[in-house]
């Protein structure tokens, strides 16, 4: 169970230590934060290179995405979750309006309440949010995690700098958000086929990481990828092990 958690805490502390970073530098300038951000989206887009390649059923994983995309776009997973997005704002930014009627303390408690939520937000809602645990919980690889944290702890010094130490708080959402999908992750890795948990750690790292080019692909601002829409692919994959194995059989059976 620990080892499950050992990612998601190291990016938690990152975010921490970047809040706290935030409240001691100036504002970062415009120029170094879009170098920082395509350097960190050209590692996630090498990152994902490398865990696609851990499969060689390149078919499948076509199928497992279109199928995902298919049903991420008729479910409207990343406009859900934008609208989600939009409806906390709402609350946060009703919520600092009421308190900054009372007196000065009541307009830090607003700030950071703000900070809070919109910093959990950009860390909480995202690819890399879902897979990072996933990988983490199903095979103890904490990679993706770490690459977040990187991304996360920087965001977060450009977050404090202008929001406050509310951003910092953030990380205990992250920690509970994601700590959840790891140990639910492990739980399920716990009951299953050692051989079959294994390939189906295989497709899901493989489809996993074709979603984490799309992220890099994002930062680096090349081309707008719906990877929210996307993450349904996970889940065919998953089950594209055992159904194809079904499949073999039966058709051996036939035989």
């Amino acid at each position: 169970m620990t080892e499950a958690l050992w990612g998601t805490g190291v990016n938690a502390a990152a975010i921490v230590a970047g809040g706290l970073a935030g409240l001691l530098l100036q504002r970062m300038s415009d120029g170094m934060r879009r170098t920082v951000m395509q350097g960190i989206g050209l590692a996630l887009i090498a990152l994902g290179v490398s865990m696609a390649l851990k499969s060689d059923q390149f078919l499948l994983m076509a199928a497992c995405l279109t199928l995902g995309g298919i049903t991420g776009e008729l479910a409207g997973v990343e406009q859900g979750l934008e609208r989600l997005g939009k409806l906390l704002e709402q609350a946060v930014n009703a919520l600092t309006r009421r308190l900054r009627r009372g007196k000065d303390t009541g307009s830090q408690e607003g700030r950071l309440a703000a900070g809070f939520v919109n910093a959990t937000l950009v860390f909480c809602i995202g690819a890399m949010a879902v897979l990072g645990p996933l990988d983490s919980g199903l095979r103890g690889d904490h990679v993706v995690l770490y690459t977040k944290a990187l991304l996360d702890g920087f965001l977060s010094i450009i977050f404090a700098s202008t929001m406050g130490v509310g951003v910092a708080f953030s990380a205990l959402a992250v920690f509970l958000y994601q700590g959840v999908i790891a140990l639910a992750a492990s739980w399920i890795a716990s009951g299953l086929d050692e051989v079959l948990l294994g390939e189906i750690i295989r497709q899901v790292t493989a489809v996993g990481g074709v979603l984490i080019v799309g992220v890099g692909i994002n930062l680096l601002e090349l081309r707008r990828i719906h990877v929210a829409n996307l993450l349904p692919a996970l889940v065919f994959a998953a089950l594209a092990v055992p159904v194809t194995g079904w499949l073999t059989a039966w058709w051996a059976g036939l035989g």
